[in-house]
């Protein structure tokens, strides 16, 4: 059968979208925003030396090994919202296992990631423990560039590299009894310490689950970089789950096993509390936050968040036409 598709309202011709060399020359695209940082600094010097600094950490910590050449997927190759600046995104996280502020990016430099291994078990007919190798080579990698909506109603458009979920669940072929799965991330209590305080204990590992159905779905996706290069560690290196149409903490990081199960996992957030986090978590303009509306949402841009464009939330953020029908 043929399959139409009609191209969304919303969506750009990709010659608009900020070009690949843009951020694919990462190097001088990297040195050249450190310069001009420096370059415009009105500071005393020694402040300024500081922020010269932590702005070449910065970047250090983000050139990481390169992936190209990457193939960008035709149906995600554009936007109607500019890329977020690489530095930006680079320095605005939530990465719970380091700390509960955004500037965890110095923290994350502690995680170890060499010789990384995911397990893949439970109800499944072929269980097995990769290696980053055998992910990258067995599963083809390709760009996708994919909004990104916070539960706390910000949002950024960040391209990722990596490969859908789809094709992990067809090797490991799950059982009939297997109803959901779940990611497990990294944690070693002497390096994933979390935040500095909090009421009460924390269910860590951190993990998160899907249904299987949502697994199988297009969008779901594996990421193994971004920008063009491997993962940076605050990006949830060496590989993290990417759902677009779902809140960011859905995307759990640093995933150490997928296990099949039979029946809904506990899960991190919705574990703590779940009137906040519900397990679905599927971004919904409609649907406040207990403690803020979901209606609008701030697009992350350069200069102080006072002046950071506001958005009306898309429903599914804006991906309802792929992943409506799991809801119906």
């Amino acid at each position: 059968m043929t399959i139409i598709r009609v191209t969304p309202s919303w969506k750009i011709p990709e010659q608009e979208v900020t070009s690949e060399s843009s951020y694919y020359n990462r190097r001088r695209f990297l040195k050249t925003l450190v310069s001009a940082s420096i370059g415009a600094s009105i500071m005393p010097l020694t402040a300024c030396q500081a922020a010269s600094e932590s702005q070449q950490a910065l970047a250090a910590s983000l050139d990481t090994t390169s992936l190209k050449p990457t193939t960008t997927n035709p149906a995600f190759s554009s936007l109607e919202r500019p890329l977020t600046d690489e530095l930006l995104a680079g320095q605005y996280n939530n990465f719970y296992e380091f700390g509960g502020t955004k500037s965890i990016w110095t923290k994350a430099q502690a995680l170890p990631t060499d010789n990384w291994k995911v397990e893949v078990t439970g109800l499944v007919k072929n269980p097995r423990t990769y290696d980053l190798d055998d992910l990258t080579k067995k599963f083809p990698l390709e760009e996708r560039i994919y909004r990104f909506r916070c539960v706390e109603a910000w949002s950024m458009a960040l391209p990722w590299i990596g490969f859908p979920m789809k094709l992990l669940l067809a090797d490991a072929e799950p059982s009939s009894k297997a109803k959901f799965v779940q990611f497990s991330s990294y944690y070693n209590p002497e390096i994933t310490k979390g935040p500095g305080l909090h009421l009460g204990s924390l269910p860590w590992p951190y993990k998160e689950s899907l249904r299987l159905e949502e697994m199988a779905n297009e969008l779901a996706f594996f990421a193994v970089g971004i920008y063009g290069h491997t993962l940076p560690k605050q990006h949830g290196a060496p590989i993290r789950a990417v759902l677009p149409w779902k809140y960011g903490f859905k995307g759990a990081k640093s995933i150490v096993k997928v296990e099949f199960v039979e029946t809904q996992p506990d899960t991190f957030w919705n574990t703590i509390d779940a009137y906040e986090y519900d397990f679905e978590a599927n971004v919904n303009p409609n649907k406040p936050h207990p403690r803020w509306s979901q209606a609008t949402e701030k697009f992350i841009s350069k200069g102080p968040n006072l002046s950071w464009e506001r958005r009306a939330t898309l429903p599914y953020n804006g991906y309802g036409e792929y992943v409506a029908n799991l809801y119906t």
